[in-house]
């Protein structure tokens, strides 16, 4: 019987283990779908953004960002962009449009050349801001730097 007790022990913690392990496994595959989700929300083209946004009755947010260098543009999409909650509020309120300055990839010379105008347009002095125009193009509010408090707070601040 002691063999049994110890025999179960030991299946038990490997039963536990391997639960562990696939919850542990499925999160990648949650965080992957959402950030999928958010990546097709956002448009590249500033003036197809404006466009669907008059055509939507929506406000534009702009996100200028350097995607693969800017820490606080990586954090902001990690804890706040690519989050269920923003995702779906973005959906129903919003039209997307990503302004990226990233420095290892190239972007298509006109969309460079585009997101350059805009930076300069919009007075563009630090990574990532955010900015929330009407259809027209006219600016409503901004906000440079990370925004702590997660999907809520960025909402909040879009709400206001």
């Amino acid at each position: 019987m002691h063999f049994l007790n110890r025999s179960f022990t030991r299946f038990s913690a490997l039963a536990v283990l391997t639960c562990a392990a696939m919850a542990f496994l499925a999160i990648p595959v949650k965080i992957a779908e959402a950030a999928s989700q958010s990546d097709a929300l956002w448009l590249t083209n500033y003036q197809q953004a404006l466009a669907q946004a008059a055509k939507e009755k929506k406000s534009v947010l702009m996100n200028f960002t350097g995607s693969d260098w800017c820490p606080y543009c990586v954090q902001m999409d990690k804890e706040v962009l690519n989050r269920p909650e923003f995702i779906e509020f973005a959906k129903n309120n919003l039209v997307l449009v990503k302004l990226d300055f990233p420095r290892r990839k190239k972007l298509p010379p006109e969309e460079h050349e585009q997101n350059k105008s805009l930076g300069q347009h919009f007075g563009i002095e630090g990574f990532p801001t955010y900015v929330l125009v009407d259809p027209t193009g006219k600016e409503i509010k901004r906000q440079v730097g990370y925004l702590e408090g997660g999907p809520k707070s960025f909402i909040d601040w879009i709400k206001s």
